[in-house]
């Protein structure tokens, strides 16, 4: 059963008139489609933080989800549901971090999934850092940890590669070896699984791994203490 067909079937158990919130405060749907529901209501109220919502805001969620055509309606109704619902975003963050437990990994995979969405129009505004930085603060989410995703997404052209990784520069390239390692295996897709994240979304952690690799090669290649080329 795919996570469309569980949503689906979180969505059925609504009453008439009962808000996308029912789902949460009666009785938690489980991990992936709780995270489902998590990143289609929150980008919903951030796609207004920069006062508009674009085409490209709510194609973004095709970024992160494979939605099949047959299940854009359900898609779509989430995305709507969460738009009419009257609580803040401040609500409904706390209401996901009671959820999952503050700090828990699976929170930091939703402010990635937020941050994806953010950039879909190519901008990053300060009305949405402004949000994303709110909510990382009630998931309790270390600010080092939102400095990192700030750094891979807000610049995506040019990110800092010492902050993706979150090392100073000057740290020996040896440690940085093994904070690229011990990070690059955290980040593997299959750990996002086990996380609670739905198949259909673990293409964030794909390019997790190729962001965390690609800061990597450029430190490897201008790191003072590289090793030179051998001659002849």
């Amino acid at each position: 059963m795919s996570i469309w067909d569980r949503l689906s079937a979180a969505l059925a158990a609504l009453a008439r008139g009962e808000g996308l919130s029912a789902l949460f405060e009666r009785r938690a749907p489980e991990t992936s489609v709780a995270f489902t529901i998590a990143v289609i209501a929150l980008g919903a109220k951030m796609a207004k933080a920069d006062g508009l919502v674009t085409r490209d805001e709510v194609r973004a969620f095709r970024a992160i989800f494979t939605i099949p055509p047959e299940e854009e309606a359900n898609a779509a109704r989430v995305f709507d549901l969460a738009r009419q619902d009257v609580a803040g975003f401040e609500v409904w963050a706390a209401r996901i971090a009671r959820m999952f437990g503050p700090g828990a990994p699976v929170l930091e995979d939703l402010i990635e999934s937020l941050f994806a969405i953010a950039m879909a129009d190519g901008h990053y505004h300060p009305g949405e850092d402004a949000f994303l930085a709110e909510v990382a603060r009630i998931f309790s989410i270390p600010e080092d940890h939102f400095a990192r995703l700030r750094a891979r997404f807000a610049h995506p052209e040019h990110p800092d590669p010492y902050a993706v990784l979150g090392v100073a520069p000057g740290t020996p390239l040896t440690e940085i070896r093994a904070v690229w390692r011990a990070a690059v295996r955290e980040a593997h897709p299959d750990r996002a699984v086990a996380r609670g994240l739905p198949e259909e979304a673990v293409r964030l952690a794909e390019d997790r791994v190729k962001a965390l690799n690609r800061a990597w090669e450029e430190i490897q290649t201008h790191h003072p203490q590289r090793q030179p080329a051998p001659a002849g």
